[in-house]
């Protein structure tokens, strides 16, 4: 497949795009067929489709936000990574760190999403 770090970028480039077709390739690319993301916002969501249509969604409720991501931490099929949601203007709307599994392929096979800090909500 790719490295690690190629398959996050992978995953984060798909959630800053729009269209619904290139984002289902991004992550085809980068998602096992069984993977699932776990966000405090939206749940569990299992699946290409189902992660496909949640980001849609949340550009249709929130356009103009993008994802920002750091450097990818990983040992033994795990990861880490730290990541913010900036507007459009580049101010920080929310920032977290994520925690991941590889599949045996090298896609990822599950992101699970924490908040660091919710600006206005300290």
């Amino acid at each position: 497949m790719g490295s690690t770090r190629e398959m996050i970028e992978a995953y984060h480039v798909a959630w800053n795009e729009r269209d619904a077709q290139e984002r289902r390739r991004l992550l085809r690319h980068c998602w096992s067929e069984e993977a699932a993301m776990v966000t405090p916002g939206t749940g569990v969501v299992a699946g290409v489709e189902a992660v496909n249509d949640t980001i849609g969604s949340l550009h249709q409720h929130w356009p103009g936000d993008r994802a920002i991501t750091s450097g990818v931490d990983e040992h033994h099929g795990l990861l880490r990574y730290s990541w913010q949601i900036v507007d459009d203007d580049g101010a920080q709307l929310v920032d977290g760190v994520a925690f991941g599994e590889l599949a045996s392929d090298g896609r990822l096979q599950r992101i699970v999403d924490f908040y660091d800090s919710i600006p206005g909500t300290e």
